[in-house]
């Protein structure tokens, strides 16, 4: 295609090989060049290689209490030899960088004291800390920097540095199978068994002390249900159903005689 253009003197200029975009033929053969041949970051091979021997050599070397197929964890964790013997590890867990996976105080009764379950996804830089027990069933995944710890610290004497107090009891932390525990969330149980129930959703950022029904959604600090489902009309819907359920009862009643 030729295309003439007139500037105000009254000159002519002939552009050759415009198409109907404006791209002359060079450019136009430029761009439809395929590029060339991508290729993957040696860098990146080697350190998925390297993530595959550390997590073969744990699987192979450490005395867990059991470890399945396929466990993958990065070189970066903080998982000890000394007590992965109160470790069960399933199939398929993935445990991803920077992670600590401990039992910081070792109790008599409380092997295992951490049990992950098959398919359990760990994400970037979660702590998981037992010294009674804490079991995380089939399917559950972590986003990034959630905390999962069946104790706490103790700070009821005012007069001793907290640092110096220890932990307080604890009890025991289930997070059952299907759920999904948001990024940066908490999940602190002080006293007793502290159960999120099945298929559930721990939103950004929420701090959970207590149990939770199966099928809730719950955010916030702390944590409380802001949605579930309702097995009766089969959807998701707001609220709780206890509070639901209150709601309905503090309704008047009309009574026709």
């Amino acid at each position: 295609m030729t295309t003439t253009i007139s500037n105000p003197s009254g000159a002519v200029a002939v552009v050759e090989g415009l198409n109907g975009n404006g791209l002359n033929r060079a450019t136009e053969q430029a761009m439809s060049k395929p590029n060339p041949k991508s290729f993957e970051d040696p860098v990146r091979v080697f350190l998925r290689a390297l993530r595959k021997l550390h997590s073969l050599w744990l699987s192979w070397t450490y005395p867990f209490a059991s470890v399945g197929r396929r466990f993958s964890v990065h070189y970066s964790c903080s998982l000890s030899r000394t007590i992965a013997r109160y470790i069960s590890i399933g199939n398929n867990v993935l445990i991803e960088q920077n992670c600590r996976v401990d039992v910081p105080i070792v109790r008599e009764g409380c092997s295992p004291a951490i049990m992950i379950d098959d398919e359990c996804r760990i994400g970037q830089g979660g702590t998981i800390l037992a010294i009674n027990r804490i079991h995380i069933e089939r399917d559950v995944i972590f986003g990034q920097s959630v905390l999962v710890m069946d104790h706490n610290h103790a700070f009821e004497d005012v007069t001793v540095p907290i640092a110096l107090q220890g932990t307080t009891k604890g009890g025991t932390i289930r997070i059952e199978e299907g759920c999904w525990i948001g990024f940066g969330a908490a999940i602190v149980c002080n006293e007793g068994e502290l159960v999120i129930g099945r298929n559930s959703v721990v939103g950004v950022n929420a701090v959970v002390t207590r149990s939770i029904p199966s099928y809730s959604v719950v955010t916030g600090n702390p944590a409380r249900v802001v949605k579930q489902f309702d097995s009766s009309k089969g959807k998701w819907v707001l609220g709780s159903s206890a509070a639901r359920g209150s709601e309905a009862q503090s309704q008047p009643v009309e009574v026709t005689v």
